[in-house]
């Protein structure tokens, strides 16, 4: 095989020319301690894992040293989260542990737009690169037929009722729900960025058309049954969250449910085959398994509990990833899905690097396709420390939770002594571990000095506490998360907020639910534009949602969407196929 040089190579052909030597299948199973019946084959390079039957197998075993990945606030240079994710699992095999990866399924959304491909990069990446990005075994076309099911039962139910009377609707067995169409909760879901999907009007023409009334589309990550997806602990409790998904309110505000539109058992159904794990590698052999999918800022944003569960059975070391930064991803990761899963991270990365902090520090806008400035290429230690206000942030975020973070410097060639030195000592000095790694450059090797210290962390004893109690009244969660975690001096709610709270504060039930903010994940605060750590600001709630099947309250801040927009110049224009080979080139 053809020596493997990522400052020579593209993403897509590292990938490519790995696969000449990925293991095969069953080697990879009989690896990762998988038992006879427990792969499940999608062709030659992509399985699913029979994760009922490796639960039961192993319902005694314990469980493994639990690794969550996480980073500071994102910027357009690229912090390399998930490159470091694959590349610490690379440095703990090369140490000798048994250890595996659970990461997220990237969205058609990213791929096709500005991100591109989420399987690492340089010589940390999983393989094989094209299925993974590109619909890897269909678990969010399934999500997405799910989603759209349930708006099928409700426009259509609008429909009948529309034109039915009660004799006629009791004839069919059917109940009239009266459902409000001004208060619709969901929209139709499409795995793509697609602005001009985010607000249509649809039932136009005439009564067998439907009933007309305002809509739109949401990526299909940010659906609640993908929520329902990543938190589910086995079919029967996923059954039972889908029947509590809210659709709609009625005229006279009572929720309307997918129970109620008759619709849960079918979109369960959908669902069956999605709940097995993925199951790829690293270029270096290792296992990840990818589950569940993406955006923190706009859902929980965390690989399966269920893949999580599965992993912990089978290795001595577990490496999952948070969407975004530890504001977003790892707060929720804290808060929401180690609650409902049980378990509790041994040890927290987060990653920075060197450009990106110079960024948060006030460096020059990066705009796509232009060449970077001179402050990101050249040494400037006054930046880098402003910058660094944004990772101590961040550091104070993870220590809140009890555990000591360890800083994953991850490094370009551009970076200096100095500056690699500066990182470390602010670090260090604000209660972190820190270490420089070189794994998209080097692969597991680049990443021995990290992975030693998670592995040395990852054995202290640690008091990891809840930021809130599921007592906790909805505002006193929400002005808490937005003071300690955001570092805002307070928050604002809208009327339509505040209506919302008060009306959920009456429902015991939902006041146990935990809660998912959603806001921008490209700053600490609400605003996108405030880079490092802003202060003196205030956390707009314009909106609060009820995740009901997902176990979770959503408060909306600042102007966050469920759709995003499809950019410039996007990823799609330079992907294409071989037609002699059936290759696809051009992922990045």
């Amino acid at each position: 095989m053809t020596k493997l040089d990522p400052t020579k190579l593209k993403d897509w052909e590292i990938a490519e020319l790995a696969e000449e030597n990925m293991k095969p299948l069953y080697q990879l199973a009989r690896d990762l301690g998988l038992a006879y019946g427990e792969l499940l084959p999608m062709g030659e390079k992509l399985a699913k894992i029979d994760y009922a039957k490796v639960l039961e197998r192993l319902r005694y075993a314990p469980t493994g040293r639990y690794v969550d990945v996480t980073a500071i606030t994102p910027t357009p240079l690229g912090e390399g989260k998930t490159t470091t994710t694959i590349g610490l699992v690379q440095g703990l095999g090369k140490l000798g542990k048994r250890v595996c990866g659970t990461i997220r399924q990237p969205s058609g959304g990213p791929t096709f737009n500005i991100k591109g491909s989420a399987a690492g990069g340089g010589l940390s990446q999983c393989i094989p690169m094209v299925p993974f990005s590109i619909r890897l075994t269909g678990d969010i076309e399934c999500v997405t037929n799910a989603h759209n099911l349930s708006m099928v039962a409700l426009t259509s139910r609008m429909q009948h009722e529309a034109n039915y009377d009660d004799a006629k609707l009791a004839k069919i067995g059917l109940r009239r729900l009266d459902i409000d169409p001004n208060n619709v909760q969901i929209k139709w879901a499409i795995d793509f960025c697609a602005q001009a999907m985010r607000n249509i009007v649809i039932g136009r023409g005439g009564k067998m058309d439907g009933v007309e009334m305002e809509s739109g589309a949401q990526i299909s990550v940010s659906s609640e049954v993908m929520a329902i997806l990543a938190v589910s602990k086995d079919l029967a409790d996923l059954r039972w969250r889908m029947a509590k998904i809210v659709v709609a309110y009625d005229k006279q505000g009572n929720p309307v449910t997918t129970r109620d539109l008759e619709v849960d058992g079918a979109m369960t159904a959908w669902m069956v085959d999605a709940l097995n794990p993925n199951l790829v590698q690293t270029i270096e052999g290792q296992p990840i398994l990818v589950h569940a999918g993406p955006f923190a800022n706009i859902s929980i944003g965390q690989s399966s509990i269920i893949a999580d569960l599965v992993a912990t059975r089978l290795n001595e070391y577990v490496v999952t990833e948070s969407g975004f930064a530890a504001d977003i991803g790892f707060e929720k990761f804290w808060n929401l899905k180690c609650r409902m899963s049980g378990l509790k991270p041994h040890a927290v990365v987060l990653v920075c690097t060197v450009r990106a902090l110079k960024m948060h520090g006030g460096g020059p806008a990066v705009k796509p396709g232009a060449p970077l400035a001179p402050e990101y290429k050249q040494e400037n230690l006054a930046l880098l420390e402003k910058g660094c206000e944004n990772l101590v942030a961040h550091i104070d975020i993870v220590r809140r939770s009890g555990i000591r973070p360890v800083v994953c410097i991850n490094k370009f060639y551009t970076d200096t002594e100095a500056e690699l030195k500066l990182v470390r000592s602010i670090a260090e000095r604000a209660g972190a571990e820190a270490a420089v790694s070189d794994h998209w450059l080097r692969g597991g090797e680049g990443a021995i000095e990290l992975a030693e210290k998670v592995a040395a962390i990852a054995q202290e004893e640690h008091e990891f506490e809840y930021l809130y109690s599921l007592n906790m009244p909805l505002r006193q969660r929400i002005e808490l998360i937005a003071t300690e975690i955001y570092g805002a001096k307070g928050v604002t709610y809208s009327e339509k907020a505040l209506a919302k709270i008060k009306m959920l504060d009456a429902q015991p039930h939902i006041r146990s639910l935990g809660t998912c903010m959603v806001k921008t994940h490209l700053s600490l605060s609400h605003d996108p534009d405030l880079k490092g750590r802003p202060t003196g600001w205030e956390l707009p709630i314009r909106d609060v949602m009820v995740y009901e099947g997902g176990g979770y309250v959503v408060p909306i801040a600042g102007d966050i969407k469920l759709m995003p927009g499809t950019a410039s110049d996007p990823a799609f224009r330079r992907i294409d196929v071989d037609v002699k080979t059936g290759k696809v080139r051009g992922l990045f």
